[in-house]
């Protein structure tokens, strides 16, 4: 299937050219947000017309097993919608940028794997991955399809639901949950959570690393797809500030690091991302 990708307007080409003068010989840093998925069928949080949502805090998983049933419940309804979606066009395109030499790596707020799938091969998922599953005991990793399918044998009834809405996170709501059975760890019973950062937890310390050593080795970073609000975005943004790093923003709509960037495009980032690999490679 083609994917259609919008044209850009005289304003957004010339924050293009100046984006592609700054990249042009230079590594850059890409740090990636829900608006680079969205393209995939996986909606934002805070784009144009999103829902208000209050996600469910780390606090609050683990203090109360009816919030765990509630999280698991609408989790595995949102994961297995979740992991239909496929890699757009703008991941595809930055896996190329990265194996031109263009792009060095990508950090991203995603937790939707697509980059990887796309063939990105230097990705640091600050906020982790819907495709594991870990004990919060024993810390035994578990893949989410076998967790899944524990749930499906344990909660027959619990039928996928095209109502549901969808997050980014892969969550999706469900109301019907005072039934639903959760999965034990199989190694020592403990409490099992994707291996995901949850409203209320930090980042991983090494995972962040990682990702300011990419930033430290690279010359530019490029903010795709997100505003910023999540802490762990705007932290590495005002590192790239620190250490006098070009900031390009692309994102539909404000963002927090619009005052610290040299360039702000306000697009859709398939469009963007395609023009500017067009560009570097002319």
């Amino acid at each position: 299937m083609t994917e259609t990708v919008l044209e850009l307007s005289d304003e957004q080409r010339v924050g293009v050219s100046a984006a592609v003068d700054l990249m042009r010989g230079r590594s850059t840093l890409v740090l990636t947000g829900a608006g680079v998925s969205t393209d995939s069928g996986i909606p934002d949080y805070r784009g144009a017309g999103a829902p208000v949502r209050n996600p469910m805090t780390f606090q609050q998983f683990l203090a109360d097993d009816r919030y765990r049933r509630r999280y698991w419940a609408g989790s595995h309804l949102g994961w297995r919608r979740f992991a239909q979606a496929g890699p757009n066009a703008g991941h595809r395109l930055l896996a190329g940028l990265e194996a031109s030499g263009a792009v060095s790596g990508i950090v991203t707020q995603n937790v939707d794997g697509l980059h990887t799938r796309a063939g990105s091969t230097r990705v640091v998922p600050l906020h982790g991955s819907m495709d594991s599953v870990v004990c919060l005991h024993c810390g035994q990793f578990f893949a989410r399809a076998d967790i899944a399918q524990r749930l499906a044998d344990a909660n027959p009834w619990l039928t996928e639901d095209e109502a549901a809405r969808l997050a980014p996170d892969g969550d999706a709501d469900v109301t019907e949950i005072d039934a639903f059975i959760v999965p034990e760890c199989t190694v020592c019973g403990g409490m099992l959570k994707p291996d995901v950062v949850f409203f209320g937890e930090f980042v991983p310390r090494e995972r962040f690393r990682e990702a300011q050593a990419m930033l430290t080795a690279s010359d530019v970073l490029m903010v795709a797809g997100s505003s910023l609000v999540v802490n762990s975005g705007i932290r590495l943004v005002e590192q790239a500030r620190r250490q006098r790093t070009p900031i390009i923003v692309v994102n539909r709509g404000i963002t927090k690091g619009d005052g610290r960037a040299a360039v702000k495009i306000d697009a859709g980032t398939t469009e963007v991302l395609q023009s500017i690999a067009e560009q570097l490679a002319a």
